[in-house]
């Protein structure tokens, strides 16, 4: 489209020529001239568009949802109640005064991890399905660092100790008790009997007793979480 100049009438060259690198004054008397976008194309009124779904839409993506737990924050929680905890079982190994102590705190290991979590983010979410979720990160880390300290303990005592002497007799003694118990109420087979006696059905019954042990803290872990997320909840008024 060729346009003239508004102070002396000459021809000037192309708009989109200029927009290019060419001067936008006019080569005749050398004013200035103003230069006009394409308005051909649509331009951006600021008016919220529809989607295919029909909820008006501003062309953005929503902002991302908010994390609602601290996971790094509440795992140094966890690991710390997990390492105190195995440090109060090996005590109760050798000192039974601490076995009592070491119960209580791994049944209430979820409600301090809790105490320590809010303690660091006060204004953190918190209700009964907050705290069983953290209450299950407990209950894992409680089983991991607890399986992998007793059982290095008793690699240990056994093998380089050479301490588990009086544990596996007093082991035969209450198996004996217990198949000489059954044994007054209905006869034992003798095959039965030898394979109860032997060392492999004592391991097989001590690993399968140490993982009741273990899924019983993850299911204690679980509850008391829940249940001191919901407590919490309640005392300092949080929602999710």
């Amino acid at each position: 489209m060729s346009e003239t100049c508004h102070r002396c009438g000459g021809d000037l060259p192309d708009v989109h020529a200029a927009s290019e690198g060419r001067s936008a004054f006019c080569p005749h008397c050398g004013a200035p001239q103003l230069l006009l976008s394409d308005y051909s194309e649509p331009l951006s009124t600021g008016v919220e568009s529809v989607d295919a779904s029909g909820a008006a839409s501003t062309g953005t993506l929503p902002p991302p949802r908010p994390n609602r737990i601290d996971w790094p924050m509440a795992l140094r929680g966890a690991i710390f109640v997990s390492v105190v905890a195995a440090a109060l079982s090996v005590l109760a190994a050798g000192l039974p005064d601490f076995t009592a102590i070491g119960s209580v705190w791994v049944v209430s290991a979820s409600l301090t991890t809790l105490a320590l979590y809010q303690r660091r983010r006060p204004l953190a979410a918190m209700n009964a399905s907050v705290g069983a979720r953290i209450g299950l990160l407990v209950g894992i880390m409680l089983v991991f660092i607890l399986a992998a300290t007793l059982s290095a303990g008793l690699c240990i005592a056994r093998f380089s100790l050479r301490i588990m002497g009086s544990f596996d007799t007093k082991l035969a003694l209450a198996m004996k008790a217990q198949v000489d118990q059954l044994a007054a109420t209905r006869p034992v087979p003798p095959e039965s009997l030898s394979l109860i006696n032997s060392l492999q059905f004592r391991t097989a019954w001590l690993l399968s007793t140490f993982s009741l042990i273990l899924f019983a803290i993850l299911v204690i872990s679980i509850f008391g979480g829940a249940v001191g997320g919901l407590l919490r909840t309640r005392r300092f008024g949080g929602k999710a």
